[in-house]
C-alpha cells in the first residue's frame, strides 16, 4: 500500500510539472511560444499568438508581448512600458515582399496626417529592407518598443536599424497587426486574444 501510495504520488508530481512546462509556452505552427519575456528591465507576458497567412500559405507566425493581458486595439497603445511582437518565419520570404507588406500595413492603418509625419521613418526602413537578405525559414524578428530608448528592429538577435524615439511611429507599426486593416484578421484575433462571442439564448 505504501509502495503504490509513493508511486501515485510519484506520478502526480510527473503530471503537475508536465503542466507547468506546458504551461509557460504556447505553441503555433510548431513554434513554442515563451509565456513571459524580459525587454528594457520589465517583464512581459504573452498577449496573444497567431499566424499570418497569404493566400493559403503560413508565412510566420506572430506574438505580441506587453506588461499585461489587454483585449483591444485601443487599451494595447495606451499601455505604458515596453512591448514587443515577435515573427517567427514557417517559409522564405523576400526581402522586397516582406518590406512591400509591412509598408503596406503602415499605409492601409494611418491617416495622411501620420504618413505626412513619418515620412523620415518610412524612408529609414525602405533602407533597411533593402539590406536585409532574403528571410529564411526559422527566422526571427522583434519589433520592439523600449522607453528612453525607442522602436528598433531585432532579426535573429541583431539589430539591423537605429532605435526611434517617437512612440507614436510603434503604435503605427502595431496597428499592422492590430488596426482596422491588419495584414490578417484572423492573427489579429489571436494577438489580441479575443474572448468568443457568445449568442444569445432565444428561448431564455
Amino acid at each position: 500500500m505504501f509502495v503504490k501510495s509513493k508511486q501515485l504520488l510519484a506520478a502526480l508530481v510527473l503530471a503537475c510539472t508536465a503542466l507547468g512546462v506546458n504551461a509557460a509556452t504556447v505553441e503555433v505552427a510548431g513554434i513554442k511560444f515563451e509565456d513571459t519575456v524580459k525587454l528594457g528591465g520589465t517583464d512581459l507576458r504573452l498577449n496573444g499568438a497567431g499566424i499570418r497567412y497569404k493566400a493559403i500559405f503560413k508565412v510566420y507566425a506572430a506574438g505580441l508581448y506587453i506588461k499585461e493581458k489587454k483585449s483591444t486595439m485601443a487599451d494595447i497603445l495606451a499601455l505604458p512600458g515596453p512591448k514587443r511582437v515577435t515573427l517567427h518565419f514557417l517559409r522564405d520570404v523576400s526581402n522586397e515582399d516582406f518590406g512591400r507588406g509591412f509598408m503596406e500595413g503602415l499605409k492601409n492603418n494611418t491617416d495622411r496626417a501620420e504618413r505626412a509625419k513619418f515620412v523620415g521613418q518610412y524612408q529609414r526602413f525602405g533602407d533597411m529592407f533593402a539590406t536585409i537578405p532574403e528571410l529564411k525559414k526559422g527566422d526571427t524578428i522583434h519589433v520592439d518598443w523600449v522607453p528612453g530608448s525607442g522602436t528598433t528592429l531585432l532579426l535573429n538577435g541583431k539589430r539591423v536599424i537605429e532605435p526611434d524615439p517617437d512612440p507614436a511611429f510603434y503604435n503605427a507599426l502595431l496597428r499592422i497587426w492590430l488596426g482596422e486593416k491588419p495584414v490578417d484578421t484572423s492573427l489579429r484575433k489571436a494577438m489580441l486574444a479575443e474572448p468568443p462571442k457568445v449568442e444569445s439564448d432565444p428561448y431564455r
